[in-house]
C-alpha cells in the first residue's frame, strides 16, 4: 500500500517548488516505497471542471501538502483561490496537513498578499496542531518534507518498529495456520538440528519458542512460514518462474508459474521448477555401479539463490521474488539491497550473516533449508568450481534489487556433440574444465595425434566457437571461451 499526497500552491509561482517535492519523493529510495504524488500538471482534466478535480484528489488523498509564497492565487466563484479550497478541503476531511511557507517571518511576510497574510496566520494557530515550517529554497524544502514524511511513517508504525517478519500480522488468526505445516516442521527441526519441542507440542508453545507471537498475536513471520493462505494477507509474497527457450526475456514462455503457498511450499515448487528446466547428464560414478544426475548447475547453488531470495527479500516491496531459466544461465531476482555492513565483493569470502528477516532466517535455518553466519554464498562458489561450472554473479541493481545469476555449464557432453565434436576433442574439453587450460604439446599426449593433427584439431575446435587462444608464441594455449 502507497500512501497518497496531494500537493497545492498558486501554479505559476510556485510551479518549481511544487515539481521539485515530487521529483525528490518519487526519487527517494524509502519514500518511494511508501508514498505516490499527485501534481495537477499531470492530469488533463477535459469533460470535467479543474476544480472538481483538484477536490476530488484532496479527498483521495492521505497527505496534504501546501506551498504557500507571495501570492494568493485565482479567486473562483466561491471567494477564495483554489490553494484556500484544497486547503479547506483536506481540514474538513482531517487530512495529515504539512504547510511549508516560502520566506522568513517578520517584514517579508508585509509583502504578501493580504489573503495570504491572513491564510497563514489562521493556519499558525496552535489549536489546529498543523506542521508549519518555513523554507527559503527548494534544497531546504524538500529536506523539511523528507523530515515531516519519516515523523509520519513511524506513527504509522511503518518505520523505527524493527524488521518486517518480526512484526504483528492484523487479523491474522491461529485458524488461518496450517497444523499440519507446523507438524512436519518439528519432525524435521528434531532430526536436522536437533529442535526440543515436542512433535505434539501446542502450536502457541512452538510460536512462542521461535519469537512467532508478540502479546499473544502472531507475526508476519508465523503467517508467511505457516500460513494456510499467506497471499491473503500478503500479495507480495510469490514467487513467479518462467522459463525462455532463448537467453533473452521473450515471449512466448516455454513454462510459466506463481507459487503463492507458505515459503516452504514457495522454495520447493520453485526449486523443482528450476530443476526440471535444467538438464543433466546421467553419470557413472568411478569404482562404482551407481549412476548419479549431475544438473548443468549444482542442485545447492539452485536451493541456495532460491531461499536466499525468499528470506531476505524486502517484504515492504511490492514486487515478489522471479526466477528465471534461460538457456545460458539462471536468473533470481529479489527486491531489497543489501546490509549497510556488506558489500557485493563480501559475498565471495567468509562474512557474518546480516538477514534482513531474521526471524523467517532462523526458521529456515532449523528446517535445513538456509546456512548459518553467511556461509551459502561461499558453499555456492566451492560447489560451482568443483562441479566446473563458472561462479555465481552476484549484482545489486540501484542499491533497490539483488541478482543472483548462476551460469550454465554450456560445454556439456550433449552439447559438444551437437557443435559437432568428436569423442577426442570433448576429452579435450573435459580436460581444460579440470586443468584450465591445454597446450598443443599436451592435447598430442592426451589423443596420440602429430603436431599437425593436433593443430588441426584444436583450430575445428575453435571454429566451433569452444575454445580461443591465450597467449602468444610458445606461450599459445587453448582455454574455454568465457574465460
Amino acid at each position: 500500500m502507497k500512501y497518497k499526497i496531494f500537493i497545492s500552491g498558486v501554479q505559476k509561482e510556485l510551479k518549481a517548488e511544487r515539481r521539485a517535492v515530487k521529483d525528490f519523493i518519487i526519487g527517494e529510495v524509502l519514500l518511494s516505497e511508501y508514498f505516490e504524488v499527485f501534481l495537477f500538471e499531470d492530469v488533463c482534466a477535459k469533460s470535467k471542471s479543474a476544480k472538481s478535480v483538484f477536490l476530488k484528489e484532496v479527498r483521495d488523498s492521505d497527505i496534504y501538502i501546501g506551498i504557500i509564497g507571495q501570492q494568493y492565487g485565482y479567486v473562483g466563484q466561491g471567494g477564495i483561490s483554489s490553494t484556500e479550497e484544497e486547503y479547506r478541503e483536506a481540514k474538513k476531511l482531517d487530512k495529515t496537513i504539512l504547510i511549508y511557507i516560502k520566506g522568513e517571518n517578520g517584514a517579508n511576510d508585509k509583502k504578501r498578499d493580504i489573503e495570504v497574510q491572513r491564510l497563514i496566520k489562521e493556519i499558525g494557530d496552535v489549536r489546529e496542531g498543523f506542521v508549519r515550517k518555513r523554507f527559503s529554497d527548494t534544497v531546504e524544502l524538500t529536506r523539511l518534507i523528507h523530515s515531516s514524511l519519516i515523523d509520519f511513517l513511524k506513527e504509522e508504525g511503518i518505520v523505527g518498529r524493527g524488521a518486517f517478519d518480526e512484526r504483528v500480522c492484523k487479523d491474522a488468526k491461529l485458524s488461518d495456520i496450517d497444523e499440519e505445516k507446523v507438524r512436519w516442521f518439528l519432525r524435521t527441526a528434531k532430526a536436522s538440528r536437533k529442535y526440543p519441542l515436542k512433535q505434539d507440542a501446542p502450536i502457541k508453545d512452538v510460536f512462542v519458542h521461535l519469537d512467532l507471537m508478540k502479546e499473544g498475536k502472531l507475526t508476519n513471520a508465523a503467517v508467511l512460514l505457516f500460513g494456510k493462505d499467506p497471499h491473503k494477507f500478503f500479495i507480495q509474497a510469490e514467487v513467479k518462474c518462467l522459463q525462455f527457450s532463448g537467453t533473452e526475456v521473450r515471449k512466448p514462455f516455454v513454462n510459466y508459474q506463481v507459487y503463492s503457498e507458505n515459503l516452504f511450499e514457495q522454495i520447493d515448487k520453485a526449486r523443482a521448477f528450476v530443476l526440471d528446466a535444467v538438464k543433466f547428464p546421467v553419470i557413472q560414478k568411478v569404482g562404482s555401479a551407481r549412476f548419479e544426475r549431475v544438473y548443468e548447475i549444482p542442485e545447492f547453488a539452485i536451493q541456495e539463490a532460491i531461499v536466499n531470495a525468499v528470506a531476505h527479500r524486502n517484504y515492504n516491496n511490492t514486487s515478489g521474488v522471479q526466477v528465471m531459466v534461460f538457456a545460458d544461465r539462471v536468473e533470481v531476482w529479489n527486491s531489497g539491497s543489501l546490509p549497510q555492513e556488506l558489500t557485493v565483493e563480501d559475498l565471495k569470502k567468509p562474512h557474518t550473516s546480516f538477514p534482513a528477516n531474521p526471524y523467517l532466517a532462523n526458521v529456515l535455518y532449523l528446517a535445513d533449508y538456509a546456512q548459518r553466519a553467511g556461509s551459502g554464498t561461499i558453499e555456492m562458489m566451492e560447489q560451482c568450481k568443483a562441479q566446473h561450472t563458472p561462479e555465481p554473479e552476484f549484482v545489486l541493481v540501484r542499491n533497490k534489487e539483488f541478482r543472483l545469476i548462476l551460469p550454465k555449464d554450456i560445454f556439456t557432453e550433449d552439447t559438444l556433440v551437437r557443435r559437432g565434436l568428436i569423442e577426442r576433442q570433448i576429452k579435450a574439453v573435459k580436460y581444460v574444465k579440470e586443468k584450465g587450460r591445454i597446450t598443443n604439446r599436451e592435447y598430442r599426449q592426451l589423443t596420440g595425434l602429430s603436431d599437425e593433427g593436433a593443430r588441426k584439431d584444436l583450430k575445428n575446435i575453435i571454429e566451433k566457437k569452444v575454445f580461443k587462444i591465450k597467449g602468444k608464441g610458445r606461450s599459445i594455449s587453448y582455454v574455454l571461451i568465457g574465460n
